[in-house]
């Protein structure tokens, strides 16, 4: 499969052509160390830290002449490079039949050049650029290592929200490196049942490639229990891992999970507003022998239902 096409190639190119020759030499100059870097901290818990090390390596070299044409200049050389990484990440057909889109967006929304650069849309390119989070389906990225740490699991229990975390964490072997879901809010085309079903389903295919990840974890407000009730459409978010192996565990309240679960419904915010719900995030876990047991199933049951 051709990584990218002439069009996108074009599309990148022209992008990096917007700042000065100097701009560009030193962007060229300093996007290996940048990605190094960035790679080196994509493990870690927080999302954003590949954007953290992409932004101090343009500000070290730019200073406060940095604009979003420069940020926006560095995606487009890492995105030229896609080539070769893609490749070099062994990455099963079910995220590989999604790049040509994904990267179509990355070129479409590059050219758009809208100001400002926002920061979640800069962390989202900066790691889908360098492949440390990769397409799982339309609307779901797939982050390729995040970590749970027993201090978690410890913390959940110890607060009363249930003690069967801890065998579950145990059998799961969750000190190993996890696959992580986030959604990409740019298109939510996806942002339904089938969408988050291909999700979970390419990420047992990334674990079938590697043996050492421990399954794939979500962490949002989306799987707070009490939303069955106030939003049953969202239920099957949370309700479709935990009927098939996965489990969950308590993060909390906070003001980002109070903003993002009162944006989008207006039922939630009344609630909300009135001190009768408080949005709380939690992760779902599961663990990749459940994963892989359930995405199989279905796999084959698509089989049955399209020989029919």
């Amino acid at each position: 499969m051709e990584t990218l096409s002439r069009s996108q190639i074009a599309a990148f190119e022209a992008v990096l052509n917007r700042v000065p020759a100097d701009d560009r030499a030193r962007i060229h100059a300093l996007k290996a160390a940048a990605a190094t870097a960035a790679e080196a901290s994509a493990p870690h818990w927080d999302f954003d830290q590949p954007g953290h090390r992409a932004e101090e390596a343009l500000a070290e070299a730019f200073g406060p002449a940095l604009t979003d044409d420069h940020r926006r200049a560095l995606i487009a050389v890492w995105a030229l490079e896609m080539s070769a990484r893609v490749p070099a990440a062994d990455l099963p057909s079910a995220v590989l039949e999604l790049y040509p889109e994904w990267i179509q967006r990355l070129a479409d929304f590059l050219t758009a050049a809208a100001d400002p650069y926002g920061r979640d849309y800069w962390a989202k390119d900066v790691r889908i650029s360098l492949v440390l989070s990769v397409p799982g389906a339309r609307t779901q990225m797939i982050d390729l290592s995040s970590p749970m740490g027993p201090g978690q699991v410890l913390r959940h229990a110890r607060e009363g929200w249930g003690w069967s975390v801890i065998p579950a964490y145990a059998a799961a072997q969750a000190w190993k490196p996890w696959l992580e879901v986030h959604t990409e809010s740019r298109e939510l085309s996806d942002f339904n049942e089938a969408g988050w079903d291909r999700a979970w389903a390419t990420a047992a295919e990334i674990c079938k490639r590697r043996p050492e990840m421990a399954g794939m974890l979500g962490s949002s407000w989306f799987y707070d229990p009490p939303l069955e009730q106030i939003s049953p459409r969202l239920a099957y978010l949370r309700v479709n891992p935990l009927k098939n192996g996965a489990f969950l565990l308590h993060q909390g309240p906070g003001e980002i999970h109070t903003q993002r679960a009162a944006t989008s419904s207006p039922t939630r915010a009344a609630l909300i507003e009135k001190g009768e719900y408080t949005a709380r995030s939690w992760i779902v876990a599961w663990p990749r022998a459940a994963l892989i047991r359930w995405a199989d199933a279905r796999k084959a049951q698509q089989g049955m239902a399209e020989a029919a």
